[in-house]
């Protein structure tokens, strides 16, 4: 179906960077390259598009998701076993050893049906070995938008939204339960009515992967106003500029980073995804904990993960409307889920994104890569300290979450 096959075997032997365990000779029963966890780098230089289109009539915000896709442009980069970072990868990444508890759930909000969404998480799961999460042993949940059970029209792209985000929280805290509220369609009004049903029905970490501008939002913002509630929101994915509901004071908003393997202490590297979104809100006050002097009001981002579609996660999802296949992701779509797993792999109680501020030494600081250009330049550009497109930085552990 797809014309990746005829090249991938190139990508693996050209690559200086492939892991030490890539065999370009293994292969499945159909011949075909077998790409293995850690052999992301096999497939970096694939070109990756945005999964959602952009809004169109009665629609106010896009998905954070990107995908790669095949040499072709046109289909996604499909394969019968996991590339890029799987679970292992991303909690050594971020040095996070608690796996949660069953009294944690984790709220996954976004548009439009995913029918497929119980059968490829458990296919995730199953493949890295976490615990079954299923509708039968109390784990996993789905609702739509008012708690029924009468779900929304499909839409794939929104569909693979989800199953990225549905796999972040499940690598990032495999123990805690897990909501999934789909909202009628892309509108402010609608996913404001998911997250609010998302709270009413006892999540602790709820997390966003869209975004749109913040003109007309004011209406939905309370909706993210739950206290003790950590409500994750992605930044964006088109470089330098604010999107709405990640600039809500009432929420953690999560930046991009481009994550790669070396050689340090850590075992990881990461610098700014040039994706990412950043700057200063024109709508929301400035939280009383964000004290950066750039903005007079609210500043995005506040932490950051793992981003950039090139050093991206591995998915299992729509690769079409009818078939499911593992795929590479990035987006801050992918950071947003994944910090929100981490605040439930901590389990405890929040004040909004007020925590990573107070706890700044238990975070990998950023130095290097920018979103854009701007003034003042930390708005785009990594610095020692707090910058917008990183925030204050990545988890080391769970202790600033």
């Amino acid at each position: 179906m797809f014309s990746r096959f005829a090249t991938l075997s190139l990508l693996v032997c050209a690559l200086p960077a492939c892991a030490t365990d890539a065999d370009p000779s293994d292969t499945t029963a159909a011949g075909e390259p077998v790409i293995h966890e850690a052999d992301w780098t096999a497939v970096q230089y694939l070109d990756h598009t945005h999964v959602c289109s952009l809004p169109g009539a009665g629609e106010d915000v896009r998905c954070h998701a990107h995908i790669l896709v095949d040499t072709d442009g046109a289909h996604p980069f499909a394969t019968t076993t996991p590339s890029g970072f799987g679970p292992t990868d991303l909690r050594s990444a971020y040095a996070i050893t608690s796996s949660g508890s069953s009294t944690t759930t984790i709220a996954i909000v976004d548009a439009f049906g995913y029918p497929n969404a119980e059968s490829d998480l458990a296919t995730y799961r199953t493949q890295f070995g976490l615990p079954a999460c299923t509708t039968a042993n109390g784990c996993f949940t789905k609702v739509n938008q008012t708690g029924g059970t009468t779900f929304p029209a499909t839409n794939t792209g929104w569909s693979q939204e989800t199953a990225l985000d549905l796999d972040m929280a499940s690598a990032m805290c495999p123990n805690c339960k897990i909501l999934l509220v789909e909202g009628t369609s892309a509108t402010f009004a609608n996913l404001a009515t998911a997250v609010n049903r998302a709270a009413t029905m006892g999540a602790h970490v709820i997390s966003n992967s869209y975004g749109g501008g913040e003109s007309g939002s004011t209406s939905s913002e309370s909706a993210y106003n739950h206290a003790g509630v950590a409500i994750t929101a992605s930044s964006g994915d088109a470089g330098f500029g604010v999107e709405f509901p990640a600039s809500s004071p009432h929420v953690i908003a999560v930046g991009g980073t481009h994550l790669v393997k070396d050689t340090t202490t850590r075992g990881f590297t990461e610098t700014v995804w040039s994706g990412a979104g950043s700057g200063c809100s024109t709508t929301y006050a400035k939280p009383t904990w964000q004290h950066d002097t750039g903005c007079a009001r609210r500043t995005v981002a506040d932490v950051s993960a793992v981003a950039d579609p090139n050093t991206g996660v591995a998915v299992f999802g729509p690769a079409s409307s009818t078939t499911s296949a593992w795929l590479v992701f990035g987006g801050t779509s992918v950071a947003a889920p994944l910090i929100g797993g981490v605040y439930a792999a901590n389990g405890g109680t929040v004040t909004f994104g007020s925590d990573p501020y107070a706890n700044t030494t238990a975070l990998n600081d950023v130095t290097s890569g920018s979103n854009g250009t701007c003034s003042p330049a930390y708005l785009c550009t990594a610095a020692v300290g707090y910058d917008g497109p990183t925030g204050l930085g990545t988890p080391i552990g769970t202790t600033a979450f």
